[in-house]
């Protein structure tokens, strides 16, 4: 590898991998130290000297001065007698340099400076990609259907590839390789291989990251997002308030002529959305929650507790619990309090 070939090969690294130059100069040093360590068999210290600018490249030994019965490692000390027949003025702890840059590093030198370089490169692209998605937690993201095993599908997500299990699709969707697909990023973790990116379809998180990605108003500050709970491939509850008094927060969400919250069902796979409006009072947030059904009756049982009964009549008692009781667990995830639905005549039943 002469200086030219060197010092292409270092642009490269820096213009097109874009790492930072001191990584790839310091990779390399530690290379061509390795290298001639390797190539002559000596355990020395090896000062490499870099220039970055013509690419030359220059060795030097560095021997400390010790004393004779600390003398450990020939390779890269000198006793101080030794010392002083090169040169009478050194003394104990002074570090002579020597040039021993040699005219060829030979094939095994250049080898083994390669693998050590190839590898700081890798660690340093690995750094570089968890550094851009370190933040990226919990958040949405576009990919491709890349590949495809048993259990994964494995996303691409520009610089790296999350893994979206199949058990965190929504519920009945099909998706095809190639396929671009919204992602909701659950767990980033540094891994020897790089970042492992987990990903899901089928957390309320990406529910929660749908409205906000549509509804500009979450970003504004307008409105109020104050929890969502999900049943995959059911139906998700989304409750939501607005800051300005003229604006309609559910009214925001759905957009004109139904626009936004098509393009949210859309995403979700033809998912049921309810928007439930927020109320502070929480015997109204509980009776919204449990929209559909109307004409209820919430009183807070014990608020310690929070647990809270519900009177329906008949009409509306099977839409309040919902089918395959969805309805009131979600409206029950959603507002946090344990739902106790009855009727009139349940009531009436238990007095008598």
């Amino acid at each position: 590898m002469n200086n030219k070939e060197f010092k292409a090969a270092f642009d490269y690294l820096v213009n097109e991998k874009n790492i930072e130059p001191e990584v790839i100069k310091e990779a390399m040093s530690n290379a061509f130290a390795a290298g001639y360590k390797k190539n002559t068999g000596e355990d020395a210290d090896i000062r490499c000297e870099i220039n970055t600018d013509n690419g030359m490249i220059r060795l030097f030994k560095r021997m400390t001065v010790v004393n004779e019965d600390e003398l450990e490692n020939p390779d890269a000390q000198y006793t101080v007698e030794e010392a002083q027949e090169i040169d009478p003025n050194y003394k104990l702890g002074d570090v002579i340099e020597t040039e021993v840059t040699p005219d060829d590093f030979g094939r095994v030198a250049i080898s083994v400076a390669k693998q050590v370089v190839l590898q700081k490169i890798k660690e340093a692209e690995k750094n570089q990609v968890m550094d851009e998605f370190r933040d990226k937690e919990d958040e949405l993201m576009i990919g491709f259907l890349a590949m495809e095993d048993v259990r994964n599908y494995y996303v691409d997500l520009g610089k790296a590839r999350g893994i979206l299990p199949k058990s965190e699709l929504i519920p009945g969707e099909t998706l095809k390789m190639g396929d671009s697909v919204k992602v909701y990023i659950t767990k980033i973790e540094e891994t020897p291989k790089g970042p492992s990116i987990r990903l899901s379809r089928k957390h309320y998180g990406f529910v929660k990251r749908l409205f906000e990605t549509e509804v500009p108003e979450f970003a504004d500050g307008i409105l109020v997002m104050h929890g969502v709970a999900r049943e995959a491939g059911v139906r998700s509850k989304v409750a939501v308030s607005s800051l300005v008094t003229n604006v309609d927060a559910i009214g925001s969400c759905i957009g004109e002529k139904g626009r936004r919250i098509a393009n949210i069902i859309s995403a979700l796979n033809g998912e049921k959305v309810d928007l439930v409006l927020y109320d502070e009072n929480p015997e109204v947030y509980i009776a919204n929650a449990l929209s559909p059904a109307k004409n209820l009756n919430v009183s807070i049982t014990d608020e310690k507790n929070k647990e809270a009964l519900v009177i329906a009549d008949n009409e509306n008692l099977s839409l309040a619990i919902g089918k395959k009781g969805i309805n009131i667990k979600l409206a029950s995830k959603l507002t946090k309090y344990k739902i106790n639905i009855k009727t009139i005549d349940d009531i009436n039943k238990e007095i008598n």
